[in-house]
């Protein structure tokens, strides 16, 4: 069992620490905090066949639209070599049954409390199917932090978390894509990402197949053609109107990876040299200033805000979201006829499900979309902020059943 990289701590604090300095800013100075991450920093004239006639770039949207979409990049990669690899976390249906159904489980389970925690709104802004991918998403960098301190590096257990949280952050972003405003949409640009991905594996990918040339290989293994389609593939999914923190998700499963997978997130991916973990070290040093502009611009707490919205959130994530995780894992392993993974057991499946209470980053990604702007959003984004506290509580069950490897 190879350990976890210490990048995904600095990330975590790099997040935390920008929640919290646009906390104490919004609710100390609000007309302030919201000038700054507000402020129009270009307002390109694009001709109306861009379909973004009049786009508006503030710091908000330059984060959450383009920056964003390398930290998801980021992830996906992970969860990708994990299915693909033949040494992966899930490599054949038996790896792969217990975190699916657990999956499945926590997704149910959370969107069938959503809506059994509805209520009435006289005034009409809030759907009762309003906010339903919000308790998707999970934070794969705060489970980790937390996961660390339950279960120590090098558990199994830490790995199955980080497989979970990685999934739900992927079915979170496919919740948002779905839920996104069909208003504005101009789907007819996917074809320009289409190009951009076919050109890429004609020309280039597919090349790194076995069995071809030297000269085919180092072509192949060339990382500006990537880079290229990547922003093309990103234009692409902006221009339709589609969410951007989703552009380069598409093009993960086309670049050539490593013959065999170390983990999530090892540290040993440090010494590979395949085009796609060179892009994801690549990615190592800016992650920490976007995570911490990200919480920045949508991490801040209004402590004023507290209220029916924030209590149905917690009851998502809390309740709906643990307890669903527990039985789709329990059904998975009942229909597969198997038991739980070597050296894992069923308190750390507990924990794992109690972790999985968090949700931070690909919620806040949602919420602009799935919830009308004003006290509604603010009050879900003081119940994901709160979420935390699952954290802490994880911490103390560990302890107590005695779960941290060393």
């Amino acid at each position: 069992m190879y350990r976890v990289s210490n990048h995904l701590s600095t990330f975590a604090v790099a997040l935390i620490a920008g929640m919290v300095l646009a906390s104490l800013w919004v609710n100390l100075a609000p007309d302030l905090y919201y000038d700054v991450i507000e402020y129009r920093l270009w307002t390109p004239d694009l001709p109306a066949w861009t379909h973004l006639a009049a786009p508006v770039l503030t710091l908000r949207q330059v984060t959450s639209e383009a920056l964003m979409a390398l930290f998801i990049a980021f992830i996906a990669k992970e969860l990708w070599e994990a299915l693909v690899m033949e040494r992966g976390a899930l490599a054949g249906p038996s790896q792969r049954a217990m975190p699916l159904g657990a999956v499945i489980g926590g997704v149910v389970g959370s969107l069938l409390v959503w809506l059994a925690t509805a209520q009435s709104d006289p005034a009409g802004d809030v759907s009762r199917f309003a906010g339903w991918p919000l308790p998707v998403g999970s934070d794969v960098v705060l489970c980790y932090v937390f996961g660390v301190r339950v279960f120590g590096k090098g558990h199994p257990a830490l790995h199955l978390l980080m497989l979970i949280a990685i999934a739900f952050d992927l079915l979170g972003l496919m919740a948002l894509a779905l839920n996104f405003p069909t208003r504005g949409l101009a789907l007819s640009w996917l074809a320009l990402s289409g190009s951009a991905l076919l050109w890429v594996w004609v020309f280039f990918a597919r090349h790194a197949r076995p069995g071809a040339t030297e000269l085919q290989h180092r072509r192949a293994a060339t990382l500006w053609p990537y880079i290229l389609a990547g922003l093309i593939c990103w234009a692409g999914v902006v221009l339709s109107g589609l969410p951007g923190a989703l552009g380069l998700i598409p093009l993960i499963p086309l670049i050539p990876h490593a013959e065999r997978g170390f983990g999530l997130f090892a540290e040993a991916e440090a010494f590979l040299h395949d085009p796609l973990s060179r892009l994801a070290h690549l990615l190592v040093a800016p992650l920490p200033v976007i995570l911490f502009l990200f919480g920045l611009t949508r991490g801040a707490v209004d402590l004023s805000a507290l209220g029916p919205m924030t209590l149905r959130v917690l009851a998502t994530l809390w309740l709906g979201k643990p307890l669903g995780l527990l039985i789709g894992a329990a059904v998975a392993l009942w229909v597969r006829g198997g038991s739980l993974p070597e050296r894992l057991r069923l308190t750390d499946l507990l924990l794992i499900a109690v972790l999985s209470g968090i949700g931070l980053t690909v919620p806040l990604l949602a919420l602009d979309s799935a919830l009308p702007g004003g006290l509604p959003a603010d009050q879900a984004r003081a119940g994901l902020a709160l979420s935390l506290v699952f954290g802490g509580l994880a911490s103390g069950l560990g302890r107590l059943f005695g779960s941290r490897q060393t």
